[in-house]
């Protein structure tokens, strides 16, 4: 009776073990999607981006002027270094996996780069606004060969209208971002208990 009854013990023991790698397993599965969520939008708009810096650079040529080639230099610089430095901190929160590590230091990890990352968010939504000041003037040169620097309906039309649309925009992008970054949270919380 005693040998079936510790046979029987260490098959429950077995069976606990079995669930909780399952469970774990599927909360790491659950994360990487929540994460993904964010990293795909932001991945297509680093690609969009880089077209963008790859578009002025080839064309840099046809910015005539001191302050459309600094203005060029500027928005290349941009469209490269956010989306790297954004990438950057969402890879180490992708990399964070409650299988390797334990619950705790996951968590704690995942905090850190949640916060750099929306940092780097609330710093790339400022800096959208120097951008279309920027920017629409490089694109109006090499698309049209027009300095709208010197145009005013630029700046009393085009440039409200996309603040307005950058403002509106990022404000959703950001809710999205942060409700799946708090599901996330959430799920790595769930398994500490």
């Amino acid at each position: 009776m005693k040998n079936q009854w510790d046979a029987m013990s260490e098959q429950l023991k077995e069976q606990q073990l079995l669930t909780n790698k399952l469970i774990i397993e599927m909360t790491q599965n659950r994360y990487k999607k929540k994460i993904n969520s964010i990293s795909i939008p932001e991945s297509l708009g680093a690609v969009i981006c880089f077209i963008m810096a790859v578009i002025i650079l080839y064309n840099f040529k046809k910015l005539d002027t001191w302050y459309l080639e600094l203005s060029g230099l500027i928005s290349v610089l941009y469209l490269i270094g956010l989306p790297i430095i954004i990438l950057t901190s969402l890879n180490k929160m992708k990399k964070i996996s409650v299988v390797n590590e334990n619950f705790r230091g996951s968590i704690k990890k995942f905090a850190l780069e949640k916060k750099r990352f929306f940092k780097m968010q609330k710093i790339g939504f400022y800096l959208n606004f120097l951008l279309i000041i920027l920017i629409l003037p490089v694109m109006g040169k090499l698309m049209k060969n027009e300095d709208l620097f010197l145009d005013p309906k630029i700046w009393f039309w085009y440039v409200p209208m996309m603040f307005a649309f950058i403002f509106v925009f990022s404000k959703w992008g950001l809710k999205h971002y942060r409700k799946s970054a708090d599901e996330a949270e959430t799920l790595l919380k769930e398994l500490e208990k």
